[in-house]
């Protein structure tokens, strides 16, 4: 199923140009209101993603995403005054201290290692997103990601999201016994993407573990509308264009972490790491993140590239590695202080396989989540609206 509701260019079998599938996200700028909630959010091009490589960063334990935005923007203000010489020198020496704060942040290790690594494969199947719902498609798709697994020797594997396209009861049998076996051989587990149905209509967009361990599932509590479910009022739309698996069924917001591997892997599934207040509901008991996603969707477009960048802030975020696999990218490996470790090339099937360390202890963000970002804003607000009044 799609992540976000699909662009008609990136749907374009072959499309590979810059150009072609390109998505207008909406510009949400720092604000945590606006596209974080409203329509159930969609807070996709917050300012400070554009600062995870800069000093600006090292605000993201404290406040997340919302507070290096807020650092972003008055960073961009400081030089406008700097440019238009009002107040010159002030604006600068608080921008030098906005950058040395930042910095200072940024060498502050908020979160340690946890028993030792384990080696985890990160499967990319590269399946158009055209053919991946093909029944002529169907068992070149178990094949690829059959002997993708068998050939890994890693404790962990992870497959996309909905790496399986249909409903695991549907499954052939041999396929999932092929995959349990592959894993178990070797005391390893794998998660594997694929819908999960509990009743007659009742489905969720899943990821289940099967190896050494014993057999666990998360299901994707951050549905899309329309792409994932049917806002009320609206089924006859959706219904009108024949979308499969349309209408998931929410997770449980209370879903804990995965045991697999030696590790409590918090789960999330395409856009649901967009929302770093969701993601720290699992800590600090998880020890790593793990993200599925098929952004095939969009083609040859930024959204995958904008996606890793999300990814990245997560990690940053919570202070835990972030690993990612893709259908047909970006797969990669994300350090807990935000840095890319590793990363397949888009639209290739392959299996990247990293060390991966888990992490205990949480970071301010963790506990006060948006908090600190809301209260510096309404103090600013507050601030700035007297001057004016007084002025």
């Amino acid at each position: 199923m799609p992540c976000f509701p699909p662009s008609p260019a990136g749907r374009r079998r072959g499309c590979r140009s810059r150009s072609c599938g390109r998505s207008r996200f909406p510009p949400c700028g720092w604000s945590p209101n606006g596209c974080g909630w409203i329509l159930t959010g969609f807070p996709w091009l917050s300012a400070g993603y554009a600062a995870i490589d800069t000093p600006l960063a090292g605000f993201a334990p404290l406040g997340g995403v919302y507070l290096v935005s807020l650092a972003t923007v008055g960073a961009a203000a400081l030089l406008w005054l700097v440019a238009v010489g009002q107040w010159r020198w002030y604006a600068a020496a608080v921008f030098a201290l906005l950058g040395i704060a930042g910095d200072g942040l940024r060498a502050i290790e908020w979160t340690a290692p946890a028993g030792r690594s384990v080696s985890v494969s990160l499967l990319q199947g590269n399946v158009p997103q055209s053919l991946k719902f093909d029944p002529a498609r169907y068992p070149r798709i178990l094949e690829t990601y059959a002997r993708l697994a068998e050939g890994s020797r890693a404790r962990l594997v992870v497959l996309p999201e909905t790496a399986v396209p249909r409903f695991l009861d549907q499954v052939e049998p041999a396929f999932v016994a092929r995959l349990q076996a592959s894993a178990a051989r070797r005391g390893a587990d794998l998660l594997l993407g694929v819908p999960l149905r509990t009743a007659p209509g009742v489905y969720y967009n899943s990821v289940v573990s099967l190896g050494a361990s014993p057999p666990a599932a998360y299901h994707k509590v951050h549905l899309v509308p329309f792409g994932e479910f049917v806002p009320p009022g609206l089924r006859w739309f959706v219904s009108a264009l024949t979308i499969p698996l349309s209408d998931f069924s929410r997770g449980s917001p209370s879903q804990r972490p995965l045991a697999v591997a030696g590790e409590r892997v918090a789960v999330n599934i395409c856009y649901e790491d967009a929302y770093g207040a969701e993601i720290v509901r699992q800590l600090p008991e998880a020890t790593l993140l793990v993200n599925v996603s098929n952004v095939a969707w969009f083609g040859d477009s930024l959204a995958p590239a904008q996606h890793l960048q999300i990814a990245r802030m997560r990690a940053l975020e919570t202070g835990r590695m972030h690993l990612t696999a893709t259908n047909t990218g970006i797969t990669a490996a994300i350090a807990a202080d935000g840095a890319l470790l590793a990363q397949l090339p888009q639209f290739s099937e392959g299996r990247l396989e990293v060390e991966a360390r888990g992490r205990s202890g949480a970071t301010p963000y963790v506990y006060f989540v948006d908090g600190p970002a809301l209260a510096l804003s309404a103090l600013l607000l507050f601030f700035f609206a007297s001057r004016r009044r007084s002025g």
